[in-house]
This record gives structure tokens, sequence and C-alpha cells, in this order.
């Protein structure tokens, strides 16, 4: 805006768009990321600058933010002893201390406290800022190189954000948790779990009722054999070795 005075002073907001994943820098327009861990794609924003004069003029543009679904190995975590709220509204201050004391391109990837609830976020004094820094050449620079520049400039990076909190500030290089497991790959283990649940269950069921059929079988067979001892085999011989079936029983002489 070539207008001077209020008239020439923009401030930038979000008019529309995924808000709760990202906020804007009303004075600076710069867009950064609140929260988009485990989410990926394109995110359209409207953005709004509008000057200050007493007929407020507006303009509207549409930023296209692509979140790429693979996580870089390169990402390290800094710990700040500052509320998270305090901390997303410095961001852009955080990014310029980092980038002059490491002597790399930092870029903030995301900003998050293990307090989800608001109240307890602005009360709790521990931040985790995830950053990765970029070479000249646009490359990542590794983790380990990051870690150990962060180390030597920890005291003068510590110095400088004092001034941009205007309070005591502590740094530490934190270990990020490990990746959440995706929801296919839950969905995987739950299921192979169930089926193998089932095959136990479908094999238990198997042998219990072939013992069942083996045990029943037999004290069948024992009965069937008690039975037959019972009844007199009409073919059997008697004591005199005299076939029985040939004997003419008296009482067909009538």
């Amino acid at each position: 805006d070539p207008d001077s005075g209020d008239n020439g002073l923009l401030l930038y907001s979000l008019v529309r768009g995924q808000t709760n994943e990202f906020d804007i820098n009303e004075n600076t327009g710069q867009i950064f990321t609140v929260s988009v861990a485990g989410k990926a794609g394109t995110f359209n924003l409207e953005v709004q600058a509008a000057d200050q004069g007493t007929r407020r003029l507006t303009a509207w543009t549409t930023v296209s933010v692509t979140v790429d679904s693979s996580s870089s190995s390169n990402i390290v975590m800094l710990v700040l002893n500052q509320k998270i709220n305090v901390v997303e509204r410095k961001s852009a201050e955080v990014q310029r201390v980092l980038e002059d004391k490491l002597g790399w391109n930092v870029y903030v990837v995301n900003i998050y406290s293990d307090e989800t609830d608001r109240k307890a976020r602005s009360s709790t004094n521990e931040t985790q800022v995830d950053i990765i820094a970029f070479n000249e050449a646009y490359q990542e620079v590794p983790a380990e190189d990051v870690k150990r520049k962060l180390r030597e400039q920890n005291g003068d990076i510590e110095q400088e954000l004092e001034k941009v909190f205007s309070a005591s500030v502590s740094a530490t290089i934190g270990e990020a948790p490990a990746a959440p497991a995706s929801p296919e790959l839950v969905a995987a283990i739950v299921l192979g779990v169930l089926l193998a649940g089932t095959f136990i269950a479908f094999l238990a069921y198997v042998l219990l009722d072939l013992k069942r059929k083996r045990k029943y079988g037999k004290q069948d067979l024992v009965k069937k054999v008690e039975i037959m001892e019972g009844i007199d085999n009409p073919w059997a011989a008697d004591k005199n070795g005299s076939l029985k079936s040939l004997e003419k029983p008296e009482d067909t002489n009538n």
C-alpha cells in the first residue's frame, strides 16, 4: 500500500481456512503452523490484508499450503521454559534468533505442549518447538549437526531469546517421541490379533471335540461289550461241546 500513515499500515489475518492448524503474523503476514502433526494434504488459506484508514480498504488472496505426509528424520526438538501461547506469538522472533546463531535457514515445523487444555496451556512453562534447518543449497542439515551447533551456541541463543521473551530463558534439546503407528498399521495389528484368537479358539474346540468323542466312544464300546456278555450266544457251545442251537426245546414236542 503506497499510502502513508494509517492508510498505509497493513494488518494481515486469516479470514477463512484451517485456522486451527495455521496462524498468521498480523504485522508481517508470515504464515506459520500451529499444529499439523499427523495431518497431510493441501490446505487453502484465505488471507486478508487491510489498511487502518478511516475508510478501511481490504484485499484478499488464497494461499495453498501443502503438508507432506512423510516425516523428516532431521527434525530437532528445542524445549523452551516458556508458555506455549507466548512462544506461538513470538515464533517469528525465535526463528530469527536461531537462524542468526546457527547460520542456516531455520523453519519452525511445529509448536506444541504436553498440555492440551487451554487453561493448562497458559500455565505450563514448557513448550516444545520442532525445527528443521536447510543449508544454502536448500538441503536438510542432518539433525546431529543441528544439535551440535545448538549446544555450541546455547549461551548466545538463550541470551538473545531472553530479549525476545523479556524473561530468563532455558533452551534445551529434547528427544522427540517415537512416531505413533498409522491407523492402517493399528488396524492390521488388531485384525491379526483377532484372527489369531479365532484360530486358537477353533483349534481348541476341535481338540476338545475329538477328546469328547474318544471318551464317549470308549464308554459306548464298554456298554456294548457288557450288553453282549449278558446275552446268550445261540451259536455258543455248551459245557459238553454240543451246539445249543441244535437242541430242540422240550416245549416244541407239543
